[in-house]
């Protein structure tokens, strides 16, 4: 599990710390990072999804030196009762929950308003110092993709609540081993491979630097809410991006573009037909929406130098 270097100069929290969404892959980084030095709470949905958090529980509780531990609990994240109960006791919650392919059984409703919702209520009732929420770069309550929109509802509920909220807007995100830089590395390897609109623009941050963020973010004790665009340092098109994965790689991919209308069209036909399709006309959305956010406020605002672009590439791709 890789830990993330904080700042050894930071005041961080000494009450526990709630993180919803905990075995993803930034939730797993953010407590690998912060276990030893904070108390860690994790929700998650399912005892399968606990399981990928026994390892670091079970490290942290063998130290034997008196380190903070991590507690796991398991629950529904829209259920106020579940919420409540993990609130309790905690000085402050990262809420990580979110999808972008939403399916009959977990709507886009229910992933991003409802489990905000449900925070919400539980963080003003256990008097939370700050709540902490990653959401994504376009996300707006009056968005025509409905992902985009959820997401944007969920900000206002979390900016618009007693608890003072950190909004992050995050484009792709680039860590070791995740999906997306798996994505990258088999497109850059590919000497042909098909996507959809190349000249969408992306921003990529890599996960470490969004890690460092968030717990910025809670030991930020001015009370006051704070909605931040958190792009990486470089924008350049799909294509640009895996010319400059080659280059890490060396290969010399070639990405054949294909109309989003094409895709939009393949992705009507799988909702159709199927309960949980592969791909979805609001996942595509998501994906082909240009990443253009201002680089200037996030540069102002964080502590620390994110890291570069092709550093991430070598660090993500190999």
């Amino acid at each position: 599990m890789i830990v993330d270097q904080i700042p050894a100069d930071w005041q961080l929290p000494a009450a526990p710390v709630l993180v919803t969404g905990a075995n993803g892959h930034l939730g797993q980084r953010l407590l690998a990072s912060l276990g030893g030095r904070v108390p860690l709470r994790a929700l998650v949905r399912s005892e399968r999804a606990a399981a990928t958090l026994a390892p670091l529980a079970g490290k942290l509780a063998q130290r034997g030196d008196g380190a903070p531990g991590l507690e796991v609990q398991v629950g529904a994240y829209d259920d106020p009762a579940v919420l409540a109960r993990a609130c309790e006791g905690c000085g402050s919650a990262v809420h990580l929950v979110g999808i972008i392919k939403e399916s009959r059984q977990n709507t886009f409703e229910q992933a991003h308003v409802a489990t905000t919702a449900a925070l919400v209520t539980a963080a003003e009732a256990a008097r939370l110092a700050r709540t902490v929420y990653l959401s994504i770069v376009g996300a707006s309550p009056e968005h025509s993709n409905p992902c985009l929109a959820t997401k944007g509802r969920a900000e206002t509920l979390l900016l618009n609540a007693a608890v003072p909220a950190t909004v992050y807007q995050v484009p792709m995100v680039l860590g070791e081993g995740d999906y997306a830089s798996r994505a990258l590395a088999a497109r850059a390897r590919a000497a042909r491979s098909l996507t959809f609109r190349a000249a969408s623009l992306e921003q990529p941050i890599y996960a470490g630097d969004v890690v460092r963020a968030v717990v910025q973010a809670l030991t930020d004790v001015e009370g006051q809410a704070l909605r931040l665009a958190l792009p990486g340092p470089e924008r350049l098109s799909r294509r640009d991006l895996t010319a400059r994965a080659g280059r890490v790689l060396g290969t010399s991919p070639g990405l054949v573009s294909l109309p989003v209308g094409l895709g939009m069209t393949m992705a009507r036909v799988l909702e159709a037909v199927s309960a949980n399709p592969p791909v979805t006309r609001a996942m595509l959305g998501v994906l082909d929406h240009d990443d253009d956010a201002d680089d200037g406020p996030a540069r102002d605002y964080l502590k620390f130098e994110r890291l570069g672009l092709d550093e991430m590439l070598r660090r993500c791709l190999a």
